[in-house]
């Protein structure tokens, strides 16, 4: 088949892979025209139009579909490109859409590591942060500077700020009275900040100042790994951490923060996108107590889980590094530490997942895809597998300098 086909609804185009069907309130609104160029919004709205709308004729026409609309003058452009991957993928293009890494204990000695002022300084250093923070969940920015501003300078480069009850920042280190567990020299249980938010943080920094207590070893887990491994092998406690929430709480003198958060969230797919897990601030549960019979044990096997060595990293908070990390899939907690042995001062912050998407987006359209030149020789071979099979085959373009770095 060359030609469009015309219906009642919409239309079937030919495309590379084959015929597929696009519907005409979905072509009259990818129509490029109706976005404006300054603003980059749709200016056009398909519920003034009389009725629904359809085509009086559509034609190929180089690398765009081109449609004559009945009832109104306007003819649309629907570059073939957007048909592709919408027939392809179900959705646009984006390059944040990246698969996560799913990582274990054995993972630690490669999380990203990226000095601060490459960060501010140089976008390919900023996409390599970025990215990594998409794929892994958690990256190391080092040789943070000593100054107050320097925490601020580091997470405006990601994203704009996010306050929480505390505030913009928090400070983590002992305190007289304390309004939370972490600014105690206790040991702290493995959770996500600030489940009682209805929407909690979705990235967070940690920014080491000072640490010369006995003790106190940071602790880290991908909680999107001991999901999908309690999947495997308890299919049952899987769904029902991902199917009911349960209530958190974030209560003091002057707020009273309270939620229903699923332990596990997933995507309409299935896919694990993170864990929502603070026993400390874990209200009483209020589901039938009939489920609990059911609902406990799969919680407590889940909680377990995050104790065991195969996925538990630990490691000393360095003076001059900063831990970031997704909040909504890395649990973290602390073991216990001697309060008068030396001094601990860790400085905290928010910013969104959001903020931290759409700043690597905009870096990938400039060229800065956070991949060597080896990385991303070799993600151009995949796509055009991906793309066409049958010249997998080609030998892909290789720069000296990436050949280079492959040997």
């Amino acid at each position: 088949m060359t030609q469009i086909t015309l219906s009642n609804t919409g239309l079937t185009v030919p495309l590379s892979a084959g015929e597929a069907y696009f519907n005409y309130c979905w072509l009259r609104d990818a129509c490029p025209s109706c976005i404006d160029n300054q603003t980059r919004e749709r200016v056009f709205d398909v519920a003034s139009l009389p009725e629904l709308p359809r085509a009086r004729a559509a034609w190929l026409d180089s690398d765009a579909v081109v449609i004559d609309w009945q009832g109104e003058s306007h003819v649309s452009h629907i570059p073939l490109s957007l048909l592709e991957t919408f027939a392809a993928r179900g959705r646009a293009e984006d390059p944040a859409d990246l698969p996560p890494k799913l990582w274990h204990a054995d993972r630690a000695r490669y999380f990203t590591r990226v000095p601060q002022q490459a960060v501010l300084s140089d976008p390919d250093a900023r996409a390599r942060l970025t990215r990594a923070l998409i794929e892994d969940g958690i990256a190391i920015v080092t040789d943070m500077a000593a100054d107050k501003d320097s925490l601020p300078r580091l997470v405006n480069a990601i994203g704009p700020i996010t306050p929480s009850a505390e505030g913009l920042f928090f400070d983590v280190r002992v305190e007289i009275a304390p309004t939370n567990l972490a600014f105690t020299a206790g040991p702290l249980e493995m959770h996500t900040d600030l489940p009682g938010e209805e929407a909690a943080p979705g990235v967070q920094f940690l920014h080491c100042l000072e640490n010369t207590v006995e003790g106190g070893l940071s602790l880290f887990l991908d909680g999107a790994a001991v999901a999908e491994a309690l999947r495997e092998e308890d299919p049952e406690a899987f769904r029902l951490l991902a199917s009911y929430k349960i209530p958190f709480f974030y209560r003091h003198d002057n707020w009273d923060y309270r939620a229903h958060q699923r332990v596990i969230e997933t995507d309409p797919e299935g896919r694990v996108t993170g864990v929502t897990i603070s026993q400390h601030l874990q209200d009483a549960l209020d589901l039938p107590q009939g489920m609990l019979d059911s609902y406990y044990p799969a919680y407590i096997r889940f909680l377990k889980m995050m104790q065991e060595p195969r996925f538990l990293v630990r490691f000393r908070s360095e003076a001059g590094n900063c831990v970031i990390f997704d909040n909504h899939r890395i649990v973290h907690g602390r073991e216990g530490y001697v309060a008068d042995s030396g001094k601990r001062h860790l400085r905290g912050c928010y910013t969104d997942r959001g903020a931290l998407r759409s700043t690597y987006r905009v870096l990938a359209k400039q060229g800065h895809s956070g991949l060597s030149q080896a990385e991303n020789a070799f993600t151009d071979m995949e796509n055009r597998f991906q793309a066409s099979p049958e010249t997998a085959n080609d030998p892909a373009p290789v720069t000296q300098n990436a050949a280079q770095a492959q040997n």
